[in-house]
């Protein structure tokens, strides 16, 4: 898969992105995968703070050296702003005028105590698209709140619902409330609020809440409870598609291995039985967890070894595939065939630096994971003032004034991780 630099789907799209960390970052990441000219503005102190996190690439700068902030920064540029100045927040809204969209991540009310709120920014461009990522919204009785994915998911219910009968809540290993209630949600709002404005000439504020985000991935779960008058809250364990069927469950192997069986229509799950030679078993293929048929066919997995199993899957098409730990994974032959690992392109590395590639493929214009490296720490502060119309004395000043600044003269930065 390859693309044309400085093509793609959403060419002439450009973005201030004044987020941080995962789930602002994944949203504009894929914006820019795809094409849209992505700006960062960071602030005089460390900027999005996931820069300065281990692992390190050796060779790089060292304010783009952090493998997790290249991870979500690749594709974009950098400009530092200080918006506790009059003249910092002039720069901010005439980039403003000159971009279609911005994407924050403060808790409500912060940029507008800062004087570049909604209404200052819709007033330098009435077509810009803003989108907002926070915990629970612009409004409502948690709006002020400090949260992290798992404080979304517990409040939403998917947390609760997530783990065997009887045990604990169990932490999903990939951020759902960030990612999928998050990113992607502002990611599609962005498109569809830039589509209408395309009709009307006239942008919106695009409200995403994390924790909204999160309960939408119960659509079906959530529908059935609130139309099935007088039934009882789904246990946890026990929904049919979160362990509470037989036929759709983690098994463990001989040799402590695992495979997941995914058996819910009857032509696998017989496929199963009758390749497993276990007929009588016909009738479990939705027994609950901890029955007698549940633990008849968790014996007959304890049977073989996960190799075995994946063996029994290809010559029996019953929707059963191992279990992977993440090395397995991102070495397998799905992921190398589909390009989801990459190499970046990094000065100063001593090789390509190995990350995610892009999740959709798009037959014409794919998206292109290496168009720029990920940005030094301001590293487009005099290129963009430039390119806004100011004059090098003005730059000068604004540099002078701590108005806006480029790369930090300390090559070393902060140590550590953001979570220190």
């Amino acid at each position: 898969m390859s693309a044309a630099r400085g093509g793609g789907p959403l060419a002439g799209v450009r973005v201030l992105d004044l987020s941080r960390l995962l789930p602002g970052g994944f949203c504009s990441l894929l914006l820019a995968d795809y094409g849209a000219d992505v700006l960062k503005v960071e602030d005089m102190g460390m900027g999005d703070y996931i820069r300065w996190s281990p692992p390190y690439v050796e060779g790089a700068a060292p304010s783009a050296r952090s493998a997790l902030f290249l991870a979500l920064n690749r594709n974009k540029r950098s400009i530092r702003i200080d918006l506790k100045q009059a003249a910092g927040r002039e720069v901010l809204l005439d980039l403003v005028r000159e971009h279609d969209v911005v994407l924050e991540s403060f808790r409500p009310g912060v940029l507008d105590r800062l004087g570049v709120g909604p209404e200052a920014m819709r007033a330098a461009n009435p077509k810009l698209v803003l989108c907002s990522i926070t915990g629970y919204g612009q409004d409502g009785p948690l709006r002020d709140r400090a949260g992290h994915d798992m404080n979304y998911l517990a409040l939403t219910g998917v947390l609760g619902l997530t783990g065997e009968p009887g045990g604990p809540p169990v932490q999903p290993a990939g951020q759902i409330a960030d990612l999928g209630g998050g990113a992607l949600m502002a990611a599609f709002g962005i498109l569809a609020a830039l589509r209408e404005a395309e009709r009307t000439g006239l942008g919106q504020v695009v409200d995403v809440a994390m924790a909204d985000g999160a309960l939408s991935w119960l659509a079906l779960v959530a529908a059935r409870f609130l139309n099935d008058e007088g039934a009882d809250p789904p246990a946890r364990g026990m929904l049919e598609l979160a362990g509470g069927l037989a036929c759709y469950r983690p098994y463990e192997c001989a040799g402590g291995g695992w495979v997941a069986l995914g058996a819910l229509e009857p032509k696998f799950w017989a496929a199963w039985c009758r390749g497993a030679g276990r007929e009588d078993l016909l009738g479990e293929q939705f027994a609950a967890p901890g029955s007698s048929g549940h633990t008849a066919v968790a014996e007959v997995f304890a049977q073989r070894t996960r190799a075995e199993w994946e063996a029994f899957a290809v010559e029996h098409e019953c929707c059963l595939e191992p279990v992977l730990e993440l090395g397995e994974a991102l070495s397998s032959p799905l992921v190398r065939e589909r390009e989801m690992v990459v190499g970046l392109d990094q000065p100063g590395a001593a090789q390509p630096v190995s990350l995610l590639g892009a999740p959709v493929k798009l037959s014409r214009t794919p998206a292109d994971c290496n168009r720029r490296p990920g940005p030094q720490f301001g590293e487009h502060t005099a290129a963009v003032l430039r390119a806004a119309g100011y004059d090098e004395a003005r730059v000068a000043r604004l540099v002078a004034d701590g108005a806006v600044a480029g790369p930090p003269d300390d090559a070393g930065g902060p140590a550590g991780s953001f979570l220190a």
